[in-house]
Formats: C-alpha cells, sequence, structure tokens
C-alpha cells in the first residue's frame, strides 16, 4: 500500500483543509455555520477501507448514504502525495499540494451536494466536471497565493505536464 502520513504531515492536512474551508467560505459566499452543513469527513491512507484506496489519484470522494442523508468522505492517498513531493525534489511541497488538494476536494463536495454537479455523472460529465473544479479551485486559490502554492497550480495547468515531475492528477 505504501507510506503512510507521519503526525507532522496528518496536522498539515487538517491545516490544508481549515485554510480551504475559509478559502472556499469566501468564493463561494457561505458563511462558517453554512461550511458546517456540509457533512464530510477526511481520513488519511491509514484509516481508508481498501475501496477507498485509489492508484492514479491525490484525493478521491466517496459518497456514503444513511437513513437521514448522505455524507462525503474525502480519501487522501498519502502514499501518492508523498511520493509526488518526494519525486519533485523539493519543487513541490507537501503543505501547498495540501491546500490545493483540500481546496478542489471541497470544490467537488460543495458543487455535488448543492446539485450544481452530479456525483453519479457519466464519464464525459466527469471529465467535464474536473477542469470546472480545477479552474474554480486555481480562482479560489487566488485568495491565499503563495509562491509555493502558485508552484503547484501551474503544475495543475495545462501548460506543464505534471506527470513530467512524477505527478498524475
Amino acid at each position: 500500500m505504501g507510506r503512510f502520513f507521519n503526525a507532522r504531515e496528518t496536522e498539515l492536512a487538517t491545516r490544508a483543509f481549515r485554510r480551504a474551508e475559509a478559502v472556499a467560505g469566501r468564493h463561494f459566499r457561505i458563511p462558517p455555520a453554512g461550511m458546517a452543513a456540509f457533512r464530510y469527513d477526511v481520513r488519511t491512507l491509514a484509516f481508508l477501507n481498501e475501496n477507498e484506496v485509489r492508484e492514479g489519484a491525490f484525493a478521491h470522494l466517496c459518497k456514503y448514504e444513511y437513513i437521514n442523508g448522505h455524507f462525503y468522505r474525502v480519501c487522501l492517498q498519502d502514499h501518492r502525495i508523498l511520493d509526488a513531493v518526494e519525486r519533485a525534489h523539493s519543487f513541490i511541497k507537501l503543505e501547498p499540494l495540501l491546500t490545493y488538494i483540500a481546496a478542489h476536494e471541497l470544490v467537488h463536495v460543495i458543487r455535488f451536494d448543492t446539485g450544481e454537479a452530479d456525483f453519479d455523472g457519466t464519464e464525459e460529465e466527469r471529465v467535464r466536471e474536473e477542469e470546472r473544479v480545477h479552474r474554480i479551485t486555481g480562482e479560489m486559490l487566488q485568495l491565499c497565493m503563495s509562491p509555493d502554492l502558485k508552484l503547484v497550480l501551474d503544475c495543475f495547468s495545462d501548460r506543464y505536464h505534471i506527470g513530467d515531475l512524477g505527478i498524475k492528477r
């Protein structure tokens, strides 16, 4: 399965999601209490079920139904994230990469939960949704841009092929 986040890396992921919630709230004009209404949790690789582990992605979203509704689980793929940072030879830093991943996944949660996108869409719809979410994530992160985060965004842009760094989106 690969490497797992250590305590420091897990804390960085927690901070990235807190930061992403604040930025997403501002971008979508959702007050903090409104952001709390989106039901989701985040799990790192050590706590994922077998069906939540995916190759080829830094994270993916699962939707779980229960009697009173549903919630989303952001499944971080620690091994893929750590491998990308390691193979980028300090070109890409962990914290800004986690910030991008957190923001990207929260945009999905918001769009799916508000009905702007269909979680169960066709493959073609999913590809278009990924492009929309990437664009929205980039716009949203302009609010907290740093040189290291800009580098991550540039690597996810169409100008560069992130696979050249050993990173796959």
